[in-house]
């Protein structure tokens, strides 16, 4: 059954991802530079092992098409789960320091000259991300899940 073995790895994806979640969002070498590409880089690759988990999980006979179900409930669940923790922990972050986090002084000076509310980028952001992390959970989870059960067949 995809549904059961979806919501299985899926909710161990969800862990994972949520780990990483905090470890991202609270290392601010993380979010900077080169290291913000490997971060984003190490996410998917998440994404794909929960596909393949998800895969795995399938009952006999395993077939692509279930596998790429599976993988997509999974990676919906991983990728919703640390989409939602991102954007509260970046609402904390905001509303506690009253600016961005990666924005530098220079460029909150020149929003507050072009009467930008940065709440609103802030705002922006998060359903631009959270809708990015839906997308790439469950499409790279199906890609994932669906290798995974034609690999290992029956």
């Amino acid at each position: 059954m995809a549904g059961k073995a979806g919501l299985k790895a899926g909710l161990i994806g969800l862990v994972v991802v949520i780990v990483w979640t905090v470890i991202g969002r609270l290392v601010p070498a993380l979010a900077q530079g080169v290291l913000m590409f490997v971060s984003c880089a190490i996410s998917s690759l998440m994404y794909v092992g929960t596909g393949v988990l998800a895969g795995l999980f399938l009952e006999a006979p395993r077939t692509a098409g279930k596998g790429a179900g599976a993988g997509a409930i999974a990676g919906l669940i991983a990728g919703g789960g640390g989409a939602i923790l991102g954007v509260v922990i970046m609402l904390i972050q905001v509303s506690s320091s009253g600016t961005i986090p990666g924005l530098s002084p220079e460029q909150a000076q020149m929003l507050a000259e072009s009467n930008m509310d940065p709440t609103m980028l802030f705002m922006i952001g998060g359903v631009c991300g959270a809708g990015l992390a839906l997308g790439m959970g469950a499409g790279l989870g199906a890609a994932g899940g669906a290798i995974a059960a034609a690999i290992k067949g029956d």
